[in-house]
Parts: C-alpha cells; sequence; structure tokens
C-alpha cells in the first residue's frame, strides 16, 4: 500500500508540475539544436536572442506549430481531409500546451475592401445599430422619412382632404427614360381609363407611348371621389388597390389643385416621393451589392485615365512623342490613321499638340469610325479605308480590362490615375446608406472619426438618443464602447475605422489582432506575438506592457518573441536563445526571470546591463551642404508641411505613432524620387513643390517584404552572385568540355537539374488525411542537380556543395574569385554570415530579410549621390544586430550617400546626424514638423516625446 501511494504522489506531483510548464523536449526544427525548454504556464515570458538564433523556430515554428497540430488532429479523418494540412514539428514531445492563438506580423490583410472596422468587427456592430436605430432622411430634401400603416394613411387623408374631391393614384414610373408603350397597354387591361404623366391626367388610348429619350413620371389614376364620411368603404377599397399597384406608395392629389401627399408603408419623403427599402446590416455594407456604391463598388476610389499622364508635355508635337502611350512617330497604322485625321481637323503630326482643334484631339483620343483617305502607306496612295481606330483612350482601357498579360496592365495602369469616387464623395456605400443618421451622423461620418473620437462620441450618445433608440441601441453600443477601449489600450487611438488594412503596418495589425483578443475575454489559452512593439514609440511601449499584462491576469500564458529592453525587464520569464546565429544559434544560453538574465554572461545581459552598449558618436557628420527641399506636403493627416533633408548625412524621421512619418516619407518622399527616377507608376500624396532633385542620382528602398514567393528564392539568386557562381562553373575546363553553358547550372531550368524533384531537393509526399511530408530527394540526395551537373567541380566541390555552404564559407572558398567575393562579403558584413547560398527565402525572417537586400545594394557600385530610405530596419534585430546594422549605414554615408530611417529604436536615433520629428500626437493630432537638427539640439524641443527620452540616451 506504501509503495502504492508513494508511486501516486509522484505522478501527481509530476502533473502538477506539468500543469505549471509547457515542457519542450528535444527541439530539433530549423537550426534548434535537440534543446529542451521550461516555460512558466500563466506567465508574460519573453524570447530573446540574436537574429537567426531560433527563436522564431522555437515560438511559432515549435510550440505553435504543434498546438495546432494538435487542434486539427481533434477532427475526424474526413473533417481533416479538407483542411490544410500541419506538418508536424521535429520535437521529441510537449507537454503541458494549451490551445495556442498565434498574432504574428505577417497577417495584414492586402484586400482593399478590408478596413480596421471589419478587422475589429466594430464597423459590424455600427452597422446593426444603423440598421435597427438608425433614423432616414430624404437626399432630396434632408427631410425626415415617414412610413405608415393602411390605417394611418386612411386617417391622414380624412383629416388633409375632408370634403376635398381627389385623386387616389399609384406611382409606376419615377424619373427614369422610356416610351412605355407596354405599360400603357398593361394598365388598359386592367381596367383603368386614365394615368397621370409628367404631371398632366390624361385618358389612356390603345398605342399610347411618350419620348422615349426623356425622363418621365407616371401614375395611374385608381379612382376619383370625394372624402366623406359616406364614402369610407370606397376610400378603404381604392387605397388598398393603389397600395397593390404602387407597390406600397400611394399619391392622394386635389381635384384642380396642386395640393398633393404622398404616403407610404415604407421608409418614404413626404414631399418628393422617394422611398427607401426597409434597412438592414447589409445596406449599410460597403462589401455588399444592397450597400455599395454602384459607381466605385464600395471601393471609395475609381481609377480613371489621366489626360496629363496622356500629354504630359502640351507643347510638343505628335511626331515628337507628345502623346505619351504613342511615343515617337513610327511608320505603323496608327500614326498613319492619325496622319489622315489630320487632314479632315486641320492639323498634321508635327503641330504641337496644345494647338490641335479641339474637336480633332477628341478624334485621336476616343476614336472614330468615319471613312477617310489614308495617304503615304504602305497600302497605297488614296486608298479608301473604313476606320476601325478605337483611340488611344479606348485602347489602354482594353490593356487593363481585357488583356491578360501582367505587363500589358503596367503599361496600360502609368496612365491611371485614382481619384476619390464623385458619386460617394469617397464614403462607398449607397445614397439611400448615407441618409440614415443617428445623432446626425451618418455610418460614414462615425467610421471616419479616430478611435479617440470615436471613443468620446460614444461616452454620452444613449443620453442624446430618442426613448426607442436608446432601447435599441444600448447593448450594441456597450459591445462597440467595449472594442474601442481595447484598441486604445493598446496604442491605436490614432487609427480611424475606415482605414484600410493594407495601408496598416506589421506592428500595428498585430496589435488590432491583439486588442481583439484581449476582448474576447478567453482563458487559459497560450498566446504567441512576434515582436508587438513594432512600429510603437517608447511613449506608448508601456500601455502595449500593460495589455499584455492584462492578457496574462485573465488567466492566459503569453509567450512574445521580442528585443525591447523595457519588454523584457516587464516580463515573469526570459528565455535567451544564441550563442550566436545560424548553425551557431538554437540553444537556450540562459533562462529565468529578469534578475536572473541580467547575471546572466551572455550577450543579451551584456547590453542589459550597459557592460555592452552602442555608442554615441562624437562628432556628428556635417553633410556635403547640398539638400532636398519638399514643400507643402498634405497627404493624409500632414498639415502642410514643408521639410528639407541635408545629404550626406544619416537621418532619422521619428516621431509617436501616426504622427505622419510612413505619409512623409513613403507617401511622398519616395513616390516623387521614383517617379523622376524610374518613371514609377505610383502617385505621390498631395505636395506643392520639391527642391533638389539634382544633388542626388537614384533612389533606393529597403524594406522587409519576403525575398521571394517560392522557396526556390534564395540570397544568392537574389544579390545576383549565383549568376557569377554558374559562369564560373561554365568555365571549368570538364564543362568546357561536355559543352554545359551557365544555364545548366541553374535549378530552375531544364537540362541541368534533377527532374525528380525539379531542382527543390525535395519531394512531397502526400499522406491524405495527416500531414504532407517532405523528404530529400532520393534521385539527388536533396543535392538539386542530376549526377552529370554534380560531376564538374571546382577546388573539389560541385555546384550543390557550394549552395549548402556558408556565407562564411564561401568567402573563404571564392577568395581567389573578386566578383563573387566583393557580393558575398557584403551579405557577411551586414551580420548573415550563418546562412547558406542557397538557403530559402521563405525560411528567413523579416530582418533578415531586409539586410540581404542591404546587402545586394552595398555590393552594386554607388556614385555617392544615392539616397537610401530604411522603413524601420531594426525590426527583428537584437542589440548587436544593430550595432551591425549601424556599421553597414555609417559605411554608406561615409561614401557621400544618404540615409534615410524611420525609426523608433533609441540606438538608432541617438546616433543619427540629423533627427526629423513629427508630431505632437498621432491622426488627426500629428502631421507638424516639431523639430529638426542634431539629437543635441533635438532634445531642447519641450514639445517632443522623442526629445524626453533622447535626452536619457545622451545622459543630458
Amino acid at each position: 500500500m506504501t509503495m502504492q501511494r508513494t508511486e501516486t504522489a509522484v505522478l501527481e506531483e509530476e502533473f502538477v508540475e506539468n500543469e505549471e510548464k509547457v515542457v519542450v523536449h528535444g527541439a530539433r526544427v530549423h537550426n534548434l539544436q535537440n534543446i529542451n525548454v521550461e516555460i512558466p504556464r500563466n506567465q508574460l515570458t519573453v524570447i530573446t536572442g540574436l537574429s537567426g538564433s531560433g527563436k522564431s523556430s522555437l515560438a511559432f515554428d515549435t510550440i505553435y506549430a504543434e498546438g495546432q497540430r494538435r487542434y486539427i488532429e481533434t477532427f475526424s479523418a474526413y473533417a481533416r481531409s479538407f483542411l490544410g494540412n500541419m506538418e508536424r514539428p521535429d520535437v521529441d514531445k510537449i507537454t503541458g500546451l494549451s490551445p495556442v492563438i498565434s498574432i504574428e506580423q505577417k497577417t495584414t490583410n492586402k484586400n482593399p475592401r478590408s478596413t480596421v472596422g471589419t478587422v475589429t468587427e466594430i464597423y459590424d456592430f455600427l452597422r446593426l445599430l444603423y440598421a435597427r436605430a438608425g433614423e432616414a432622411f430624404s437626399y432630396e430634401t434632408g427631410e425626415k422619412m415617414v412610413k405608415y400603416t393602411d390605417e394611418q394613411i386612411l386617417k391622414l387623408i380624412q383629416e388633409n382632404f375632408s370634403g376635398k374631391r381627389i385623386l387616389v393614384m399609384a406611382p409606376l414610373v419615377r424619373g427614369r427614360k422610356g416610351h412605355y408603350r407596354e405599360l400603357f397597354e398593361q394598365i388598359r387591361r386592367k381596367g383603368f381609363l386614365y394615368a397621370r404623366i409628367d404631371g398632366e391626367v390624361k385618358e389612356l388610348v390603345p398605342n399610347m407611348r411618350v419620348d422615349r429619350y426623356k425622363n418621365h413620371f407616371v401614375e395611374v389614376v385608381i379612382d376619383r371621389l370625394e372624402v366623406e364620411k359616406e364614402s369610407l368603404k370606397r376610400l378603404k377599397e381604392s387605397v388598398q388597390t393603389a397600395m397593390t399597384q404602387g407597390h406600397g406608395i400611394i399619391l392622394i392629389m386635389e381635384h384642380d389643385s396642386d395640393n398633393m401627399k404622398y404616403y407610404s408603408r415604407q421608409l418614404m419623403c413626404p414631399t418628393t416621393g422617394i422611398s427607401y427599402a426597409e434597412p438592414a446590416p447589409h445596406n449599410f455594407s460597403f462589401n455588399s451589392p444592397q450597400g455599395a456604391c454602384p459607381r466605385c463598388n464600395g471601393l471609395g476610389q475609381v481609377a480613371e485615365i489621366d489626360l496629363e499622364k496622356i500629354i504630359p508635355e502640351p507643347e510638343k508635337s505628335i511626331a515628337k512623342g507628345g502623346i505619351a502611350p504613342l511615343g515617337p512617330q513610327k511608320n505603323t497604322l496608327i500614326f498613319w490613321q492619325i496622319e489622315a485625321l489630320g487632314e479632315k481637323y486641320g492639323f498634321d503630326l508635327k503641330t504641337p499638340v496644345r494647338d490641335i482643334p479641339e474637336d480633332g484631339l477628341n478624334a485621336v483620343l476616343y476614336g472614330t469610325n468615319e471613312r477617310i483617305q489614308l495617304k503615304n502607306s504602305p497600302l497605297g496612295s488614296s486608298v479608301n479605308y473604313m476606320m476601325t481606330y478605337e483611340g488611344v483612350i479606348k485602347y489602354i482601357d482594353s490593356q487593363r480590362d481585357d488583356n491578360p498579360s501582367k505587363k500589358a496592365k503596367k503599361w496600360a495602369n502609368q496612365f491611371v490615375k485614382e481619384h476619390t469616387c464623385p458619386d460617394c464623395n469617397g464614403q462607398r456605400l449607397k445614397r439611400e446608406s448615407l441618409h440614415f443618421k443617428i445623432d446626425n451622423q451618418n455610418i460614414s461620418d462615425v467610421a471616419r472619426l479616430d478611435i479617440n473620437e470615436l471613443n468620446d462620441w460614444l461616452a454620452d450618445l444613449e443620453d442624446r438618443l430618442t426613448p426607442r433608440q436608446r432601447q435599441i441601441g444600448t447593448e450594441v453600443i456597450k459591445e462597440i464602447r467595449d472594442r474601442v477601449s481595447f484598441l486604445i489600450d493598446v496604442g491605436l487611438e490614432y487609427l480611424s475605422l475606415d482605414r484600410t488594412s493594407r495601408t496598416l503596418s506589421g506592428g500595428e495589425s498585430q496589435r488590432i489582432r491583439l486588442a481583439t483578443q484581449i476582448g474576447s475575454q478567453l482563458v487559459n489559452v497560450l498566446y504567441i506575438l512576434d515582436e508587438p512593439s513594432i512600429g510603437l514609440h517608447h511613449r506608448d511601449n508601456l500601455r502595449l506592457i500593460h495589455s499584455l499584462q492584462k492578457l496574462r491576469d485573465t488567466g492566459n500564458s503569453v509567450i512574445v518573441v521580442e528585443h525591447d529592453k523595457d519588454m523584457m525587464l516587464s516580463a515573469d520569464y526570459i528565455v535567451d536563445m544564441g550563442p550566436y546565429a545560424g548553425r551557431h544559434g538554437g540553444e537556450v544560453v540562459a533562462a529565468g526571470t529578469p534578475q536572473v538574465i541580467l547575471e546572466a554572461n551572455t550577450l543579451t545581459s551584456k547590453y542589459l546591463t550597459g557592460e555592452h552598449q552602442i555608442a554615441v558618436p562624437e562628432i556628428r557628420r556635417a553633410g556635403n551642404g547640398k539638400s532636398i527641399k519638399l514643400k507643402g506636403c498634405s497627404g493624409n493627416n500632414l498639415k502642410n508641411v514643408n521639410v528639407e533633408f541635408p545629404l550626406g548625412k544619416l537621418i532619422c524621421i521619428t516621431g509617436v505613432s501616426g504622427s505622419g512619418k510612413s505619409s512623409l516619407i513613403n507617401g511622398t518622399l519616395q513616390p516623387i524620387l521614383s517617379q523622376h527616377f524610374y518613371k514609377s507608376v505610383q502617385d505621390p500624396l498631395p505636395y506643392k513643390k520639391i527642391e533638389g532633385l539634382k544633388n542626388i542620382d537614384k533612389v533606393v528602398q529597403v524594406n522587409q517584404s519576403p525575398l521571394g514567393r517560392t522557396p526556390r528564392s534564395n540570397p544568392v539568386t537574389y544579390t545576383g552572385v549565383f549568376s557569377d557562381i554558374r559562369a564560373l562553373f561554365a568555365l571549368l575546363p570538364e564543362a568546357k568540355i561536355r559543352g554545359y553553358k551557365p544555364g545548366r547550372f541553374s535549378f530552375n531550368v531544364k537540362g541541368g537539374r534533377c527532374e525528380d524533384c525539379q531542382g527543390g531537393g525535395l519531394k512531397l509526399i502526400e499522406m491524405n488525411f495527416l500531414p504532407d511530408v517532405y523528404v530529400h530527394c532520393d534521385t539527388c540526395n536533396g543535392k538539386r542537380y542530376n549526377r552529370e551537373t554534380l560531376e564538374v567541380r571546382y577546388r573539389g566541390k560541385s555546384i550543390g556543395d557550394v549552395l549548402n555552404m556558408t556565407i562564411n564559407q564561401g568567402v573563404e572558398f571564392f577568395e581567389n574569385m573578386p566578383s563573387i567575393l566583393h557580393k558575398l562579403k557584403t551579405i557577411q558584413e551586414v551580420g548573415l554570415g550563418y546562412i547558406t547560398l542557397g538557403q530559402s527565402s521563405t525560411t528567413l525572417s523579416g530582418g533578415e530579410s531586409q539586410r540581404v537586400k542591404l546587402a545586394s545594394e552595398l555590393a552594386k557600385k554607388d556614385t555617392g549621390m544615392t539616397l537610401y530610405i530604411l522603413d524601420e530596419p531594426t525590426t527583428g534585430l537584437h542589440f548587436e544586430d544593430i550595432r551591425v546594422l549601424l556599421e553597414v549605414l555609417n559605411k554608406l554615408v561615409d561614401r557621400g550617400n544618404t540615409v534615410i530611417v524611420i525609426e523608433h529604436n533609441m540606438d538608432v536615433i541617438k546616433v543619427a546626424d540629423h533627427i526629423i520629428d513629427l508630431g505632437p500626437e498621432g491622426g488627426k493630432g500629428g502631421g507638424q514638423l516639431l523639430c529638426a537638427g542634431t539629437p543635441e539640439e533635438v532634445v531642447k524641443n519641450r514639445k517632443s516625446y522623442t526629445a524626453r527620452y533622447l535626452k536619457k540616451e545622451l545622459a543630458l
């Protein structure tokens, strides 16, 4: 008995211990070195370490993937066959795992129909509120719409027309074109003798019709009677008949008088008689045909041909390229046709476009079907030719709509400009939907408020509602108010509900999902977040940490992959991965409370304690004395900003989230420069003037988007060094004897690659309702190429062996090949020596992708007049990675180039030569230039939140 009790006690202790921890045994995903990890449950845990050390592999590819797989395995085999298969992570065992929810950065919806309101479901509640409690107003007169029961209508007719002779009529046609011969015949057959047509009562006669090209109003006369007590029964029957014929609407008009009234069972304007359908939630959805504006289909924007882009230089002639889509004159049919049109309208191909008669230019642009004579063409002189010339604009439209070629569409789109829909004024909805109001606001007005303003509007909304509206809307308003407060808690008060999801940063998208999860009030869930502090100013960091702690305190476990110092020190537990990256990482170098980590001798602890730090430069660069001046920027929330970018410096654009940084740089400056240097299609946000473009010769934007969409894309193909490596292999004696060209050594081209795996190195084994399994191709053993190609060797290594080398190994291996060495060395210099040459781009983190792009640009020759634009390059980077990144950026600037960085990280801001700080708040409270200058000058500004935190970093 004693032995049995002891065993039971041990089992109970193990059970309790496992209940308190998530225990990972033998994790080997990606670069994880068969590690064992214990993570306490119901606590806030931070996983940190160098970029590429295995943080995401542990958090997302192991713990989250296993949680998802277990969830899907609870379904039947039949159900699993319809679901996306989950790959089983390479791990021995995970215990203590709760249901897992992942909140990553890569979940931003790029659909233009997705907005902050739809993602958070706040807009769905608003639609319900407006459908049930909204008051309708006429879009013609602004009067409040009315609707009555049949009894009320009878009573009103008696009150308004007592003792008077009236006509009871049913409206059939209101303001529509047509001859209506069939309608008149149909009315006659029903036994009606008269109709009021365009305000005049006429007898219905056979073959009656009206002018088909004019708008008409037709009401059939149901009855003529005097409103008296004796005629009440007849009046009631006539009203019923009129309601049937008029689909719920009748018109009562006093005989020989202009006195008339509309009555309806539906919502109706009492003056004009226009009616609305009974509102439903879908009537307020821009994603539904019942609610969307018919002109823009609910997008709020319409794309139309821009004549300024078609005729950019009116002083040029057609022959010289005055009509941009045509280009300079060529001996082609279209120019023969235009030449023939010129003879008719009095111009020739050498006439400046601005001097061409208006009707002639319209014929060139919009086409004509007139019979004209072609001359000076290979068809022969004086040939009568029936024009099939559609015009330049019709041709561009056909390329946009009908041509399947992406190249053709891209060509056509350069002549198109998006602008606000003139019908709905960018509000996305039908005019009827926009005339339902609550507290004198339509649903679009409410969606345009930023979250702070929306919160204020909701605060005492119930006090301003009618008793009926209050009774209907109380619960809905409470739900909206709760969700709005969660968005404020995570620092997104500057957003508005109509902001499209594709304009959100990864951090904003992630924090929206975080707010949604806080609102769900779930317990015993394991949440895993990927750097939620991205895009968040230090001012708002504490609010984010508080939100995560609130999520923990409701009974959940929270794991955060993060590098932020404040987040680490506020955590309950930290797992530090390392010691380095790639093959030299994947181990747990320290784990415990923040105090334990501070005492550990790791790279992270040294930065946290201040033993290692990024030094502030003793002298700021003076620049080259030249600058770019951007004036009158007014896009999004920018308030007529004038800003100067001094060249030859490292410039930081700072400010709280939503202050206008991205609008200024990514939305205005970068598109202006891209149009100037590369004829980019993207239009910049509104601005007045730019000066100093001659002071730079190119612009390079380095962002964190993936290098490629397929596993075939890798660092060496992106940077272009693989072309040099293939060319080297093609020059080897063995390759020359066999007649191999560089294409033979490409894994994307038939010939040299292994055809069994098509150059992927892996083969997919379908497991039906179990997850698919990827295995090494047994034909090439994962080497991607066929036997003959692998027989060609350089210094004893085949092309397959080269792809499996790390960048560090590649630098040593190709030390005698300058063109290859230079490009590989640049990848090594940005801190990516640990990745392999052939590593799939889909396995690279956002920070790694950005540094590969940076390396690609570094490898190119620069003139010292290049402008580099980086948007939060510290995303996914450890303190040590930031130090390496800054060395690279400083090298670029030291060559005379200019680097503009949008950044919140104080380690980057403090080393900048020039800071441009926007604010003071986000959204409508931002968009102003607060200060500009060196960090030492900026800290003197009392309005700037950046200055307050920067002062601590500079120890001033």
